[in-house]
């Protein structure tokens, strides 16, 4: 059980229901071919409906999960749902203000229809007369199941590794249901190096003497040695490099030590070793032949491998064309199973065709199952983007009501800002100026901002924000995604400020940016009469510590738009004291402006 799960903290008892779906006359067309005329769906729900039964959030379980998500069931002590730490009372999704709703998926063995139920035309396991399952089955299955039981709009649909797969899957289908959706560790299709692993896995299963094609229900001997060897294959998937060192190393059991010779040497005649990480794999193998069904695995991931969505639609672009929800992406830095670099695809794609997404690269080094285990900033960054309050319709939120002390410094900024069209906010911080602009200028768009904390404010606040380091450039955004894009105070903390400004025009049509000048009066006067570095409102920080790495000036600015073709549309100057001020009135605008405020394009 998490730490941070106590019987007082979860949803309390949830016990499984069952209901019988009823089908289309003819029954339920499988995408690959096959009907079935009777399914059944087991499901597992908890939280308080609101009274329009809008406030669902459907969770799709990952590859070997099922509906028991949270919670304890009949007679247990401790809570053991697989999602423990992200819904309840006051976590990611809080049960206070969301009902949650889980099923086990079509194919499955933990009460859905799927290859180990009865085949009421034969009263036998299905077997090998099973139908091929497709993403798209599992979810069209779901769909009709949430309409029986009374549920035609979901607050939200999110999951995780082979459950976001079914997240994009109802993206694609069925937005309009949708306000928002959240895939967590996962992609538009396997890699490579992913689809060898499971390939392997069921070839191993195939391979087992008692699989017989999938027809061995009726045998005391079941394809465990099969099934073992594919769950311990598919574990090392899970987990990264750096945990299984920690965890394991090259460490050897301590029998080893003790061990009796001759027990020593059968282990030997069968290439076992003493290892400790082949007791664990030996361990969850064995584990999972007590929970699972060849035949389920075997359908699940071949359905899982075989999804493509570019392969599908052509292209990312096209299948979420249509989207309308908001979208949450997350990744995790140490999975290798489903590469971050394919949720930036998604994240791309998204922005290519102007949808409103969210994007977090999260700091997880323990593999691809710590969007499981090690959840304190995912648990955060989901429960900010679904908070307890409602937030408001966009027409709501779009007036000129706010305040003159609202806008403060950011005013200058919003005057060179059209209204109405997308704004990208490089270093957006809590997302203070989108909200604005939102408000006064009726613009959408993103931030992209690097500190984490910043970033789950800002998506609290109803912002789309990507977290990112700009100084790893902005590959992840396409060319003429945004009118533009602001950069406020930050030009001089970038690395290599040159190159950012020309992606900055790859990306939007225009940008304005904001930057302190470092030749200002008050700037050389300190620097005149200390002879040192100068601290001040203009550099609060010690030349050690400041996070100033280019103190560039207005005329450095203007000549190296000359040199690199861009345009300067305008230029506001502006100073804090009465000199500063007198000065730029005389024209001196090198000498008198603190602050300086330019919106540039691209030269012609």
């Amino acid at each position: 059980m998490p730490k941070d799960t106590t019987i007082e903290s979860t949803v309390g008892f949830v016990e499984p229901q069952t209901v019988k779906l009823n089908l289309p006359a003819g029954g339920f067309r499988f995408e690959k071919g096959g009907v079935l005329t009777e399914i059944e769906v087991t499901y597992e729900r908890c939280g308080k409906p609101s009274p329009a039964n809008d406030n669902v959030v459907f969770v799709c379980h990952a590859l070997t999960g099922d509906a028991h998500v949270v919670g304890l069931r009949p007679g247990e002590t401790e809570p053991s749902g697989w999602w423990e730490g992200m819904i309840g009372p006051g976590k990611g999704i809080d049960t206070n203000c969301y009902q949650v709703v889980c099923a086990n998926i079509l194919g499955g063995c933990k009460g859905t229809t799927g290859p180990s139920s009865i085949n009421p035309e034969t009263g036998k396991p299905y077997g090998s007369a099973f139908p091929k399952i497709t993403v798209g089955d599992i979810v069209e299955i779901h769909r009709l199941f949430l309409r029986q039981i009374g549920i035609t709009r979901l607050a939200a649909v999110m999951g995780g590794s082979f459950g976001g797969m079914q997240v994009l899957e109802w993206l694609i289908r069925y937005s309009d249901e949708l306000d928002k959706a959240i895939v967590v560790a996962s992609a538009a299709s396997m890699n490579s190096q992913a689809l060898a692993f499971d390939i392997v896995g069921r070839h191993a299963i195939v391979a087992d003497p008692h699989w017989n094609t999938g027809d061995y229900y009726d045998s005391e001997n079941l394809p465990s040695k099969g099934l073992s060897s594919a769950r311990k294959l598919a574990h090392i998937t899970y987990l990264s490099q750096q945990l299984m060192d920690a965890k394991f190393g090259r460490e050897k059991r301590p029998e080893w030590l003790t061990a009796d010779p001759d027990f020593r040497s059968s282990v030997e005649r069968n290439f076992g070793t003493f290892f400790q990480v082949e007791s664990y794999l030996q361990y969850q193998g064995d584990k999972f032949i007590q929970r699972f069904d060849a035949n389920s695995y075997l359908h699940i991931t071949l359905a899982m491998d075989e999804y493509d969505i570019g392969e599908r639609y052509q292209t990312l672009d096209a299948a979420f064309a249509n989207i309308s929800s908001r979208v949450l992406i997350v990744s995790l830095s140490g999975d290798w199973l489903f590469m971050p670099e394919q949720s930036e695809d998604l994240v791309t794609a998204l922005l290519r065709q102007k949808k409103k997404v969210s994007y977090c690269h999260l700091n997880a080094s323990a593999g691809h199952d710590a969007f499981l285990t090690h959840i304190f900033d995912l648990k955060r960054v989901v429960k900010a983007f679904m908070p307890v309050q409602k937030e408001k319709p966009d027409d709501e939120t779009s007036g000129k009501g706010v305040k003159k002390t609202q806008l403060g410094h950011f005013q200058k900024v919003i005057d060179l800002i059209p209204d109405g069209g997308r704004v990208l906010d490089l270093g957006c911080g809590n997302g203070a100026l989108l909200n604005i602009l939102k408000q006064v200028r009726g613009i959408s768009g993103n931030g992209v901002e690097i500190d984490v904390e910043q970033v789950i404010t800002a998506i609290g606040s109803g912002c789309d924000v990507l977290l990112e380091d700009i100084d790893d450039g902005l590959a992840m955004i396409p060319d003429n995604s945004f009118d533009v894009a602001v950069l406020s105070e930050t030009l001089q903390t970038i690395k290599r400020p040159r190159e950012l400004l020309h992606q900055i025009l790859r990306v939007a049509n225009e940008a304005v940016i904001s930057f302190p000048n470092f030749a200002c009066l008050e700037v050389r006067a300190r620097l005149l009469i200390s002879g040192r570095m100068p601290k001040g409102k203009q550099i609060p920080f010690e030349w050690y510590n400041t996070p100033n790495i280019h103190l560039f000036t207005l005329k450095d600015f203007l000549a190296l738009c000359r040199e690199d073709n861009i345009e300067i549309l305008d230029l506001i100057c502006q100073g804090r004291g009465f000199s500063e001020k007198a000065l730029l009135a005389l024209g001196c605008n090198n000498l008198g402006a603190s602050q300086v405020i330019v919106r540039i394009t691209k030269g012609k």
